[in-house]
């Protein structure tokens, strides 16, 4: 096993009431996937789907850990972990956050404690960075998001038919702390602490702007994922950094104003995805 990867989905949600499922992340799962296998050539059964009640915060951690342990022993030099779902926020207890609140990806059982998130139920930006830093030397990892990052974008929400951002806030007004900082954690932030083998992180947006859950061909999607596999499909082997470029340009042309976000050194920017 030279390649492993984790796609995970989730549409519907064991606590959250239906107004607040979405419809496309299994989709995308699925999508991904598929891409893996028949672009990339990783094996069916080196590829792990976790769609809705399987997608557990402690089912997605335990495969997601697992991952990263085959690095460890040398079975895979490529690793790829993909999560469509919402975004959201929890107050910030390690204090590296200027706005205080980390960022966070909600799992199937997200559910509340009190004013807030229960941090049981969702997968913090911290918990993401102390993973990748335990990535040995010499291996790949390529990260792919497809949720909101923050809430600040929730000021111009795309509303029209068919269309939902992925983002949810927190379950009560005063679990977000009011704040002077206007700053938001960026990608750098999020793979600052792997100092051997950083991965290659793409997101759907910047940190102040919300993703969409989208109709697009008749088919639910994540907008930035849809444009994502397109690109994938027509240059497999284009440079990371052109591969951004024409998922842009596919969102601008869907009407969809995220920006998608690209972090990666300078030579995985210029290699094609997977390389």
């Amino acid at each position: 096993m030279s390649k492993a990867a984790l796609c995970v989905g989730i549409n519907k949600f064991k606590y959250l009431p239906e107004s607040s499922w979405l419809q496309g992340c299994v989709n995308d799962a699925e999508d991904l996937a598929a891409l893996l296998q028949e672009k990339y050539g990783f094996a069916a059964g080196d590829v792990t789907v976790l769609r809705d009640a399987k997608a557990t915060k402690k089912s997605v951690m335990a495969a997601l850990n697992a991952l990263v342990d085959g690095t460890a022993n040398g079975d895979a030099k490529h690793i790829v972990f993909t999560f469509s779902s919402h975004g959201t926020q929890i107050p910030d207890t390690s204090g590296d956050e200027a706005d205080r609140l980390d960022e966070a990806f909600a799992c199937y059982d997200i559910n509340n404690t009190g004013d807030a998130w229960d941090p049981q139920t969702v997968i913090s930006d911290d918990e993401l960075s102390a993973l990748f830093a335990r990535l040995p030397e010499g291996v790949l990892m390529d990260v792919v998001l497809d949720t909101c990052h923050s809430g600040t974008g929730l000021k111009s929400l795309d509303l029209l038919p068919g269309r939902r951002p992925r983002f949810l806030p927190a379950p009560t007004p005063r679990a977000v702390i009011a704040t002077e900082f206007n700053d938001t954690r960026t990608l750098r932030d999020l793979v600052k602490a792997a100092t051997l083998s950083r991965p290659v992180l793409m997101a759907a947006c910047r940190s102040d702007q919300t993703a969409a859950d989208a109709l697009i061909d008749g088919k639910y999607n994540g907008a930035f994922t849809y444009n994502f596999v397109k690109a994938l499909q027509g240059n497999g082997t284009a440079g990371r950094a052109e591969v951004l470029k024409v998922v842009g340009k596919g969102l601008k042309a869907g009407g969809f104003d995220q920006v998608a976000q690209l972090e990666a050194t300078t030579a995985a920017r210029k290699a094609a995805w997977g390389s």
